[in-house]
C-alpha cells in the first residue's frame, strides 16, 4: 500500500525552520552541495525582513510522508510583475522533493491552485523568491558546487518539473573564467587603449567612505543596462537599500569598479567573494564558531581562491558602441587582475539569458566557458 503524500501549509517559526533545513537530508549524499546559512534562509523567508514583501505575497509549503517532510515548494504573486509586464503571472520557488512524482505533483498541484484561485494565467519559476535573487532550477552542472547566491539542484528535478507538464521558457547560463592567463585578444587591448587615451573613460574603484552612495550608482546602472530583459524588474528602493547593507560585508573595494565616461557614471562590475567556498564546512551554522570562522576566511585572513561576478552592466545608451563595450571589457580584465593578485584561480560570471548574444560572444571572446545551466519553467493555469 502507497502512503499517502500529506501536504501542509508553513504558519510558524517551527514549520519554517522545517522548510528551510529540509535539503541536508535530500543533498546527504552530494558532495557537491553546499549548506546555506540557516539565519539568512530564514531572513529571506521572513515577511517583516524581506522588503519583497511589501510588494508581494507568498505561501510556503511542506510535503509530509509518515510525518517526514519529503519536499517543499513556495508560491508567489508580485503586483509589480504584473504591473511591469501586464500580465497575471505567479511564480513558484524553493522546490526541493524526494524523487516520488506524486509528492512533486501534490506540491505543484498545491502552488498551482492558489496562484489560480487569485486569478493568476500563467506561472513561471523558480523565483526564489525574486528574478533579483536566486532564479532557475540547476538541469546542468551538476559536478560542481554552486557559487555565492546560486542554487544547487538533484539531477532527477527536471525530469519531475517535465512529468508534470512544465515547459521551458528561458535557459540562464553560468560561465566560468581562469585567471590563470591573460584574457583580452590583441584587438580588444587597442580597443580600450584608444577610447581611454582622451581621459574621457576612466575606471574607479568602488569608494567605501561613500560607499552607499556608489552602491546606488552601481545597483541604478544595473536597474537601466538591465531593464529591457526578460522579466526584468527594477529594486525597489526599500530593496535598494537592504542590499546595500548585505553587500557591504562582501564587498572588496578593488573587486568593484565603476567606468565613467566624461565623469558621468555609464557602467560598473562587482565581483564577490563566492561566500559558498568560505561556508562550505560550517553545515549552514554561524553559532557558535561559525561566525568567526566566516570573518577569519573574508576579511583577516583571505582564503579563498573564487569569486563570483553577480552585477555587470553598461547603461542603454552606450550600448551596442565601441566605447561601450571597451567599457565592458575594460572593467572584466581590471577587476580579474585584481582578483588574481589577490591570490584567486577563477571567476563565476553569472547569470546570462540564453538569447543575450551580445553578453555571451563577448564572454566567449575572453575564454570563458558555459559551465552551468539554469532552467525556467512555464505553465499555463
Amino acid at each position: 500500500m502507497t502512503t499517502p503524500i500529506t501536504i501542509k501549509e508553513v504558519t510558524s517559526k517551527q514549520d519554517l525552520k522545517r522548510f528551510v533545513t529540509l535539503p541536508w537530508s535530500l543533498y546527504k549524499d552530494d558532495p557537491n552541495w553546499v549548506a546555506p546559512l540557516v539565519m539568512e534562509r530564514m531572513e529571506v523567508l521572513d515577511q517583516k525582513k524581506n522588503p519583497y514583501f511589501e510588494h508581494a505575497r507568498a505561501k510556503l509549503w511542506l510535503a509530509l510522508k509518515d510525518g517526514v517532510v519529503v519536499g517543499r515548494i513556495t508560491a508567489q504573486i508580485d503586483e509589480l510583475v504584473e504591473q511591469r509586464h501586464q500580465e497575471k503571472i505567479g511564480h513558484f520557488g524553493f522546490f526541493e522533493c524526494i524523487n516520488d512524482q506524486k509528492a512533486a505533483g501534490a506540491l505543484l498541484d498545491t502552488a498551482m491552485a492558489w496562484l489560480k484561485s487569485d486569478g493568476r494565467t500563467k506561472v513561471i519559476g523558480p523565483f526564489s523568491l525574486s528574478i533579483n535573487e536566486e532564479a532557475g532550477m540547476l538541469v546542468d552542472g551538476f559536478d560542481t558546487p554552486p557559487s555565492l547566491m546560486m542554487n544547487h539542484a538533484l539531477p532527477y528535478y527536471q525530469d519531475l518539473m517535465s512529468a508534470y507538464g512544465m515547459e521551458k521558457i528561458k535557459d540562464l547560463w553560468a560561465y566560468y573564467l581562469r585567471f590563470d592567463k591573460d584574457v583580452l585578444p590583441p584587438t580588444i587591448n587597442k580597443l580600450i587603449k584608444r577610447s581611454m587615451r582622451d581621459g574621457k573613460v576612466r575606471l574607479r574603484k568602488i569608494n567605501m567612505k561613500n560607499y552607499e552612495q556608489d552602491m546606488k550608482t552601481i545597483l541604478d546602472i544595473f536597474n537601466d543596462a538591465w531593464s529591457e530583459n526578460w522579466m526584468a524588474l527594477p529594486f525597489t528602493d526599500a530593496e535598494l537599500a537592504k542590499t546595500i547593507k548585505d553587500l557591504k560585508l562582501l564587498i572588496r573595494p578593488n573587486f568593484t569598479y565603476i567606468a565613467e565616461y566624461d565623469g558621468v557614471p555609464m557602467a560598473m562590475m562587482v565581483t564577490l567573494p563566492n561566500l559558498n567556498e568560505i561556508i562550505a564546512d560550517l553545515d549552514g551554522k554561524l553559532l557558535p564558531l561559525g561566525i568567526f570562522k566566516l570573518l577569519w576566511r573574508l576579511k583577516v585572513n583571505p582564503t579563498y581562491k573564487t569569486v563570483r561576478v553577480p552585477l555587470m552592466g553598461v547603461r542603454k545608451e552606450f550600448q551596442n558602441t565601441v566605447v561601450g563595450g571597451a567599457m565592458a571589457f575594460a572593467l572584466i580584465e581590471e577587476c580579474r587582475q585584481q582578483a588574481e593578485k589577490a591570490g584567486c584561480t577563477h571567476a563565476e560570471l553569472s547569470w546570462v539569458l540564453e538569447d543575450n548574444t551580445r553578453l555571451t560572444k563577448m564572454l566567449e571572446t575572453i575564454g570563458c566557458w558555459r559551465y552551468k545551466n539554469y532552467r525556467m519553467y512555464t505553465k499555463e493555469l
